[in-house]
């Protein structure tokens, strides 16, 4: 589980075509200080694996499945990403909840310079748009960000001098593709809502839990 507060921009050192998967190794002093093989660090939102750890770098296999729903695969030898590792219990929930399961790619279609932020305009797939709300939280390349406006194929954020220079959507210009990952608690609520609230077997319980609150 992860926050969205990026902790460090890294660099992707190389990557290996492995026919349906990719190898990467990428530069990251910081995320891993204390890494070991099995732990999880966040790429530009995308919960990846560590393989091995040397020298500041970091190696994780990216298969098929996370090539195809996110942008990793357009990375190469060069890119620069945004890293983050799992939160910690007992530390402070900066951002939001993030889980590192990627929702889908959006397109960066139009930043807006302001005299002290940026606004910066994000096209997404129609499939997702009903997750995002005015105000809610989205997390666009591993960022925890707030949405500023909310339309059926598109939304805004609002992004102010620390998370320009600190993370890689200083870098991105009109028409980079971007990993987006939807409030999880939204989907939760849809997927209830879906199969009904209150159930015929449900009902039950309910009635009980009424009963001990009286």
């Amino acid at each position: 589980m992860f926050t969205g507060i990026v902790e460090e921009l890294g660099e992707v050192v190389a990557v290996e075509d492995l026919g349906d998967a990719s190898r990467f190794r990428l530069r990251g002093p910081l995320v891993t200080e204390d890494a070991k093989h099995g732990d999880s660090i966040a790429v530009n939102g995308v919960c990846l694996t560590v393989v091995d750890t040397a020298d500041g770098e970091f190696t994780a296999d990216v298969m098929a499945e996370t090539l195809n729903r996110s942008s990793l695969g357009a990375l190469a030898a060069g890119s620069r990403v945004n890293l983050e590792r799992p939160m910690t219990l007992g530390g402070r929930l900066g951002g939001h909840l993030v889980q590192g399961h990627v929702d889908g790619t959006g397109t960066l279609v139009e930043r807006i310079p302001g005299e002290h932020w940026e606004i910066v305009k994000v096209a997404l797939p129609a499939a997702l748009s009903r997750y995002v709300v005015e105000k809610g939280s989205i997390t666009v390349d591993g960022v925890s960000l707030t949405v500023v406006d909310a339309a059926d194929d598109y939304f805004t954020i609002s992004l102010i001098p620390t998370t320009l220079a600190l993370t890689t959507l200083g870098l991105k210009k009109a028409g980079d593709p971007v990993n987006l990952e939807v409030d999880v608690l939204a989907k939760y609520v849809e997927r209830l809502l879906g199969r009904g609230a209150v159930a015929a077997g449900d009902r039950t319980d309910l009635d009980e839990i009424k009963e001990m609150d009286r």
